[in-house]
C-alpha cells in the first residue's frame, strides 16, 4: 500500500477529510494554492475575473511579454487536434511598459498574485523587459522567462535548446528583482542538463514543459493548416512528455522549484504532475475551452487529496517517486 493509501485507510477512507491545507511553496514563494494559469491561454490582463474569483489560485501567469510590442504570426494560428491543439500565436504581445500601464491595474483589483513571463530574442531583449519590470507592484511575485524562442544571435536556435544560451537569459532577466522561473522546452536534447544551467544561472524554479514542435497539413488543400506552417502542440497529447519532464527534473535537482505544465485539464491531471514531484501546476489549453477550467481543476484536486487522507497538498509532491 502506498503511503497516501496507508494514510486514507488511517483516516477511515474516502471523505474522513472536509478540507485540505492547498498553500504550496515554489521556490522563495508561499502561495495560496498548486494550480496557477499557464502564459499564453488566460490573456494579459484579468480577462478571467468574470468567471471565478482570481485570488483563489496560486498565480495567474500572463502571456510571455517582450519589452516591445509584437505583432505575432500571420493567421490562422490555431488548430484543434484530437488530443490537443497546435498554435502558432507567434508571442503576440503589447509590450511590457503598455502591459504595465494598461493591463496590470485591473489584474491587480482582482486579487491576483501575478506572474509576468518575458521573452526575448537576444540577451539584451531579455535584460530590458526584466528593466521594465522591475517597477512592477509586489502583486507581481515572479518572472517567467520564456526561452523557447528564436536566439537571433544563434542563427535563430531556440535558446532553450542550449544550456549556455538559457543560463545567459536567465542571468540577464534578474534586473527584475524577483524570483526567476524558467519555462523549457521539451524538445531540448538533454533537459536535465538546461534545466541545471538554468538554475546554476539563478533560477528559483523549473516549469515544465512548453509545446512540442509539431505540424497538421490540410489534405485537401495541400498545405498547412498554419499560416506560419508549423507550431507547437499543446494539450492531453503533451501530457505525458510533462510528467516525464518534472519527474527526471526533480530526480535531478531535488530541491529546486518544479512547475508542472502540459495537458492538464482535471484534478487527476494536476495530482500526477504533483506525485511525479511538482510543486505547483498550470492549467492552459483546457482554458481555451472552458474559462472556469483552473478553478475547476484546484476544486477537484482538492477533493482527490481529501480522499487519500491528505491534510496539505504538500505532502504529495514527489509521493510516487518515494512509493
Amino acid at each position: 500500500m502506498s503511503l497516501l493509501g496507508r494514510r486514507r485507510h488511517a483516516a477511515g477512507g474516502s471523505g474522513s477529510r472536509s478540507s485540505v491545507d492547498l498553500s504550496s511553496r515554489v521556490g522563495s514563494l508561499t502561495l495560496a494554492s498548486p494550480v496557477a494559469t499557464a502564459a499564453g491561454t488566460s490573456g494579459h490582463g484579468a480577462e478571467l475575473a468574470a468567471y471565478f474569483d482570481l485570488s483563489r489560485l496560486g498565480a495567474v501567469v500572463v502571456k510571455s511579454l517582450a519589452a516591445a510590442a509584437w505583432p505575432g504570426n500571420l493567421p490562422p494560428r490555431v488548430h484543434p487536434l484530437p488530443a490537443g491543439m497546435l498554435n502558432s500565436v507567434g508571442l503576440q504581445g503589447l509590450g511590457v511598459r503598455a502591459w504595465l500601464e494598461d493591463e496590470l491595474p485591473a489584474l491587480e483589483a482582482s486579487g491576483a498574485t501575478v506572474v509576468a513571463s518575458i521573452w526575448g530574442r537576444t540577451v539584451e531583449e531579455f535584460a530590458r523587459a526584466a528593466e521594465l519590470l522591475a517597477t512592477a507592484p509586489p502583486c507581481v511575485v515572479a518572472v517567467e522567462v520564456n526561452v523557447s524562442c528564436p536566439n537571433l544571435e544563434d542563427r535563430s536556435r531556440m535558446f532553450a535548446h542550449s544550456g549556455e544560451a538559457t543560463a545567459a537569459a536567465v542571468t540577464a532577466s534578474a534586473a527584475c528583482g524577483r524570483p526567476r522561473w524558467v519555462k523549457l522546452s521539451p524538445n531540448a536534447a538533454d533537459l536535465v542538463e538546461v534545466a541545471g544551467a538554468a538554475l546554476e544561472a539563478g533560477a528559483e524554479a523549473l516549469v515544465l514543459v512548453n509545446t512540442l514542435l509539431g505540424m497538421a497539413i490540410d489534405t485537401e488543400h495541400d498545405r498547412p493548416f498554419l499560416g506560419a506552417g508549423g507550431g507547437g502542440l499543446s494539450g492531453g497529447a503533451l501530457h505525458p512528455v510533462a510528467v516525464r519532464a518534472v519527474h527526471d527534473c526533480r530526480s535531478a535537482f531535488p530541491t529546486a522549484g518544479i512547475v508542472g505544465v502540459g495537458g492538464v485539464a482535471s484534478g487527476r491531471d494536476a495530482a500526477e504532475l504533483l506525485l511525479a514531484g511538482a510543486d505547483v501546476v498550470e492549467v492552459g489549453t483546457a482554458t481555451l475551452a472552458d474559462p472556469r477550467a483552473p478553478l475547476r481543476v484546484l476544486e477537484e484536486l482538492e477533493a482527490w487529496c481529501a480522499n487519500r487522507g491528505a491534510a496539505t497538498v504538500r505532502e504529495i509532491v514527489g509521493a510516487a517517486r518515494n512509493s
